[in-house]
C-alpha cells in the first residue's frame, strides 16, 4: 500500500510539473525554486513524462489550412514545393501581388552568387521583380528564356531580365529576336544566329528559371497580346485543345505541348530544356488560371508552384480528375 501510495505520489509530482511546464509557461529553473525540488529532478520529472506518453507536443498555425493545401499539391503533381498565399482579395492582381513576395522571398534564400536565372515575360514575372528586396548585391546573371515583344514592358523578357538584373545588381543578357517568327523557316534562322543562341544558351544553363502561367481561351489572355502573325483566334486554339501556356508554348490538358503551327514558329527555350533547368518557378493565381496551371503541372515542368489558395484548391480539384 505504501509502494502505491509513492507511485501516486511520483505521478501526481510528474503531472504537476508538466503543467506548470508546458501549460503554465515556468521553465525548470523556476518550478524548481517554486516547489523545492532540485533541477536535476524537475528535469528527469519531465523526461519521465514524455518516456510514459503523458506529452502531446501539437503545432496549430493560422497557416495550417494553406500548409495541407501545399503539400496536396506537390504530392498530387510531383512538385518539389508548391508555395500558397491567402486568397485576401477577389481581384487576382491583388492576390498575384501577394503570391509575388512570396516567390521573392523563396528566390532569396535560396539565390547564391553565380547563378543564372532565366525568365519569361507576363505579370507574375513582373510581380515577383517589384517585390524583390534584397539586402546585398548578387553576382549573377539574368538571360531571357524567349524572344521579346515591343512595346509592351509589362510582358516584354528584355525588359523584365534588366529590372530583375537591377533588383539584384547582377547583370543581364538582351536577345534581339521576336517571341514569334513568320515562319517555321525563319524561326530556324533567328534560333541560329550567335546572338541569339548565346541568349538561349545561357538560359538552358540557368539554375533558376522564373515564368508565368498563361491562360489561352479568352480574347483578354496575354497570349493574344502579343500579336503573334496568324493567331488563328479563339477557334484555333479551341481546336488545338489547348489548356494554357508556358514560355509562348501551348500546352494541353494532359502537359503536351499541342499541335499548333505557332508552337513550331516560337523563338524561345523548348518546354522540355525548361523542365531540364534545376529549380523552375511558375507563378499564377486566378480561376481562369487554374486550368493552364493544372495542364502544366501534369506535364511536370515546373518544381515550385506559387499560387493563391481559392486556384489553388481548385487546381486540386482539376488534378483528382481522370484524364
Amino acid at each position: 500500500m505504501a509502494k502505491d501510495n509513492e507511485g501516486d505520489q511520483r505521478l501526481r509530482r510528474i503531472h504537476r510539473v508538466l503543467v506548470m511546464h508546458y501549460i503554465e509557461g515556468l521553465s525548470q529553473a523556476e518550478i524548481a525554486k517554486r516547489t523545492g525540488l532540485s533541477h536535476p529532478m524537475v528535469n528527469r520529472l519531465v523526461k519521465e513524462g514524455h518516456e510514459r506518453g503523458y506529452v502531446r507536443i501539437e503545432v496549430k498555425s493560422p497557416r495550417q489550412d494553406l500548409f495541407e493545401l501545399e503539400q496536396a499539391l506537390a504530392e498530387a503533381s510531383g512538385l518539389t514545393e508548391a508555395i500558397v498565399v491567402p486568397s485576401a482579395s477577389d481581384q487576382d492582381g491583388v492576390n498575384l501581388q501577394a503570391a509575388g513576395r512570396s516567390v521573392a522571398d523563396h528566390i532569396l534564400t535560396v539565390l547564391r552568387d553565380g547563378d543564372t536565372i532565366c525568365v519569361s515575360g507576363g505579370v507574375g514575372v513582373s510581380a515577383v521583380i517589384q517585390a524583390l528586396a534584397p539586402t546585398r548585391a548578387y553576382d549573377v546573371t539574368v538571360v531571357p528564356a524567349t524572344g521579346g515583344v515591343q512595346g509592351k514592358h509589362f510582358v516584354d523578357v528584355n525588359h523584365l531580365a534588366a529590372q530583375l538584373a537591377s533588383k539584384l545588381q547582377g547583370r543581364s543578357f538582351q536577345i534581339h529576336a521576336p517571341i514569334f517568327a513568320a515562319s517555321r523557316a525563319e524561326r530556324d534562322v533567328l534560333m541560329s544566329l550567335q546572338s541569339v543562341d548565346e541568349v538561349l544558351d545561357r538560359a538552358r544553363g540557368a539554375r533558376i528559371a522564373l515564368v508565368g502561367i498563361g491562360s489561352v481561351l479568352s480574347e483578354s489572355s496575354t497570349y493574344f497580346s502579343l500579336h503573334a502573325p496568324g493567331a488563328g483566334g479563339l477557334d484555333g486554339l479551341r481546336q488545338s485543345r489547348a489548356a494554357g501556356e508556358l514560355i509562348a508554348h501551348l500546352i494541353d490538358a494532359d502537359g503536351r505541348p499541342c499541335d499548333y503551327p505557332l508552337n513550331e514558329r516560337v523563338v524561345a527555350l523548348s518546354p522540355e530544356e525548361l523542365r531540364a533547368i534545376p529549380m523552375t518557378i511558375g507563378i499564377a493565381t486566378g480561376a481562369h488560371k487554374a486550368e493552364p496551371i493544372a495542364g502544366i503541372l501534369r506535364g511536370g515542368y515546373l518544381d515550385i508552384l506559387a499560387t493563391d489558395e481559392a486556384t489553388g484548391t481548385h487546381v486540386l480539384d482539376i488534378l483528382k480528375r481522370p484524364t
